[in-house]
């Protein structure tokens, strides 16, 4: 019997799969990266529990499944885990979750006795579920990588919200401000990117027990004259940037733009951020952020095209850590 007729090498297939909070953003890496995304059947039953099928065979896939973790955050994750489930029980040859925001991230250590590593047990059952590797842009903090049994590839949208700052105020002078003093190493590449800018950060306090809230005491660094860049991960309820700016003001700044990669946006977050004297609030599309939630002065970019192309180098065995000039 004969099998010179049959492939020694098997074609690679990428498939890109969405779940159902946040179409739109996969629908458009679809189109960066020219391919349909799978077609599959979802909905929840009326007591919550959450159903998937995919409608095409993903058996030899190398499968990326994508999903917003937004709210309601606990359907968005297990709606993730049952598609990488699904799809290891469907034999896809490798499973990639894409995470554009990684929920719980923010719990990723204990603070005081008796408390969850949260960060840690969404990695690990990610695992279980049968995910070979987790895609994700600006972790909260970058251990979080090491939660993850497998690679972790960890995108920065620093160049996205850098360049949009460095086009709409070319000439001004400017200063980064990190909202805490847990974020001058990110203002550190901020400024490098800026072409060296000042630093500065604002010194505040939060209480452990009452979350969401933060109180900012003092600037620390030179910004008098200058338009302030306060850059964060994420905006929740506001509360922390809203102080910073008044702060800020407070301090001598000619003018404040507030850039964050992920807007969650929780209530009363929009009420604060369109009253809170900043010139510009910048954030990306890595989270759904509805009509309701936008108003004149909020800028979104697109995650979108950086997706696209970190998948194009994963599927093609190339190097995600190129497309950051060697930062990532």
């Amino acid at each position: 019997m004969s099998f010179s007729t049959m492939s020694a090498i098997p074609k690679k297939n990428l498939m890109l799969l969405s779940g159902r909070f946040h179409p739109e953003l996969v629908e458009e890496v679809a189109k960066h990266l020219d391919v349909a995304v799978t077609p599959q059947s979802a909905y929840s039953f009326a007591n919550g529990e959450i159903f998937v099928r995919f409608e095409e065979s993903v058996r030899g896939a190398d499968a990326f499944v994508m999903q917003a973790h937004t709210a309601p955050i606990n359907d968005s994750i297990i709606e993730q885990l049952i598609m990488v489930d699904a799809l290891k029980r469907a034999s896809a040859k490798r499973i990639t979750a894409v995470m554009p925001f990684w929920g719980y991230s923010r719990q990723d250590k204990k603070h005081r006795g008796r408390e969850p590593i949260s960060a840690r047990l969404v990695a690990d059952m990610f695992k279980v579920a049968g995910a070979n590797r987790i895609m994700t842009v600006d972790l909260h903090t970058s251990q979080v990588q090491g939660f993850f049994d497998g690679p972790v590839d960890h995108l920065f949208a620093l160049p996205v919200l850098a360049n949009h700052i460095k086009q709409t105020y070319a000439g001004r002078p400017l200063a980064v401000v990190s909202p805490d003093s847990g974020r001058v190493r990110l203002a550190e590449r901020w400024a490098d990117t800026l072409g060296a800018t000042p630093l500065a950060f604002i010194h505040k306090t939060r209480d452990p027990t009452r979350p969401n809230q933060a109180v900012a005491n003092r600037v620390v660094g030179d910004i008098d004259g200058r338009l302030c860049v306060v850059i964060d991960d994420m905006i929740d309820t506001g509360g922390t940037v809203t102080s910073a700016v008044a702060a800020l003001h407070d301090s001598g700044a000619a003018d404040v733009v507030i850039a964050a990669t992920h807007g969650v946006l929780s209530d009363p977050a929009t009420k604060r951020l369109s009253s809170c004297g900043a010139r510009e609030i910048i954030l990306t599309n890595t989270l759904p952020i509805p009509d309701e939630k936008r108003f004149p002065g909020m800028t979104v970019l697109s995650i979108a095209p950086l997706l696209a192309r970190a998948i194009h180098e994963v599927f093609d065995d190339g190097s995600v850590t190129s497309l950051f000039d060697g930062n990532a």
